[in-house]
């Protein structure tokens, strides 16, 4: 099953580039960057909010929190 939704993530992350290139083209891509990368962050919240994740901000170490923002 992981992997149809890995087939799915990687087809629809495809698509949103593509339609993505075609909607910006009077728009600097940094800026339109910028408001995807707002967006994608927005919903990221929003399933660590619904799925009831959000206990698990505070179990997180500093070095573990090093090494996400490392990469």
């Amino acid at each position: 099953m992981w992997i149809a939704f890995a087939c799915g993530s990687a087809f629809f992350a495809g698509i949103t580039a593509i339609l993505a290139k075609c909607g910006i083209r009077k728009t600097d891509s940094t800026v339109a960057t910028a408001i995807r990368t707002i967006v994608v962050l927005v919903f990221a919240w929003l399933m660590v909010f619904a799925v009831g994740s959000a206990g698990g901000l505070l179990l997180i170490v500093a070095g573990t929190l090093l090494m996400v923002f490392m990469h």
